[in-house]
């Protein structure tokens, strides 16, 4: 196998295409966007992840471009204090640990940055069809002309377009865990400085922290409810279903709802897991999300991305006609520790013993 097709340029994308390049494969990616994708939440490198950023070569600026946070405060409806901590915070876990948090888009902007100039990027482009025989993948592209690789790996994330065409309907793979999930970028109009505030009220509530020097804001809504239909591409759709859940709501409600309203890279999901029997069919395997999502919940996706871009990319360099049985083998016991932490414990956090167990249960050296 030396010509490989990745789509997704988020995380997982990015991470294997430049192992692989680094391995004398030749690489494309693949990106239903115009660009690398702005926005998003703040993300945690943990454990052996960190190892993976590393050998990336990225680690040192992952460290730069780390949140700096310096606790959280809970608060009621009515925007009163009701707790605070010193120690850790929702988005990124005990302050003394070792473990990243950063934003997702300078995680998505420095793989990017590191890997443009060994692998060919193409955005603003999809998948349309893939058929495969013992000898390559012939893929069709929604504009682009027809081309045959030797390995086509779905790293598109948990509505992946390649497990759909391959493996069948998401239905057949997805589980729910009762939660949806907003976030949006806006102006730091609560002046916080290196402070997070989350507010709950009933089944709702929404969480701020600033970034970018506190000049912005991650802004985060969610509400429980059992799952629903809606259409993953009306944004403004989306947008209306946060307006609804949130009616009622007080303290900062009405600023916030107005950021989402406007903010140009709004996005919303249900917090689910993807779960499937085998991971690869042919020459077509999955990668990050859109083979094991973990979920925002287990704090754990963007490590897993990382882990198993590392872990694939390592069996394809070993011997390309065993690999997609050894990465699974490889991953599978420690995709299902780190699922496990978003169920552990329902409307809270994992045990620290429980992430301290799953972050480092893989050996890279495997």
């Amino acid at each position: 196998m030396e010509n490989v097709l990745i789509s997704g340029a988020s995380v997982a994308g990015p991470a294997l295409a430049g192992l692989l390049a680094r391995k004398g494969f030749a690489v494309t990616v693949v990106e239903r966007a115009p660009a690398p994708r702005p926005g998003g939440q703040a993300v945690d490198v943990r454990g052996v992840a960190l190892e993976v950023a590393a050998r990336l070569g990225v680690l040192d600026e992952v460290r730069r471009a780390r949140t700096r946070m310096r606790g959280m405060s809970m608060v009621d409806g009515d925007g009163n204090e009701i707790m605070r901590s010193t120690e850790a915070t929702v988005s990124g876990g005990r302050l003394d640990s070792d473990d990243v948090e950063l934003l997702r888009e300078d995680l998505t902007g420095l793989l990017y940055e590191r890997t443009k100039d060994d692998v060919e990027y193409v955005f603003g482009d999809s998948i349309a069809s893939i058929a495969q025989d013992a000898d390559g993948v012939d893929v069709t592209f929604e504009r682009g002309a027809p081309r045959r690789f030797d390995l086509v790996v779905g790293a598109d994330g948990l509505h992946s377009n390649t497990r759909r065409l391959v493996f069948g309907d998401e239905s057949r793979f997805i589980r729910h865990l009762g939660i949806y999930l907003a976030i949006c970028s806006a102006e730091n109009f609560l002046g916080l400085e290196d402070w997070q505030v989350w507010m709950r009220d009933g089944d709702v509530g929404y969480g701020l922290y600033p970034v970018r020097g506190n000049t912005e804001l991650r802004v985060n809504v969610g509400f429980m409810a059992e799952p629903f239909e809606y259409d993953h591409r009306d944004v403004e759709a989306q947008r209306r279903i946060i307006a609804e859940r949130c009616a009622g709501l007080g303290w900062e409600t009405t600023r916030i709802l107005d950021a989402m309203a406007k903010a140009p890279d709004f996005y919303f999901d249900s917090m689910a897991q993807i779960h499937l029997d085998r991971w690869s069919e042919g020459r077509v395997v999955l990668l990050g999300d859109a083979g094991y999502c973990a979920s925002p919940l287990s704090g754990q996706g963007t490590s897993l991305a990382l882990v198993g871009a590392y872990v694939l990319a390592d069996e394809l360099g070993r011997d390309p006609e065993e690999a997609l049985t050894r990465y699974e083998k490889r991953m599978r016991p420690f995709v299902e520790l780190n699922q496990a932490l978003a169920t552990e414990n329902p409307g809270g956090p994992a045990a620290e013993e429980s992430v301290e167990r799953a972050k480092n249960a893989i050996s890279l050296d495997g």
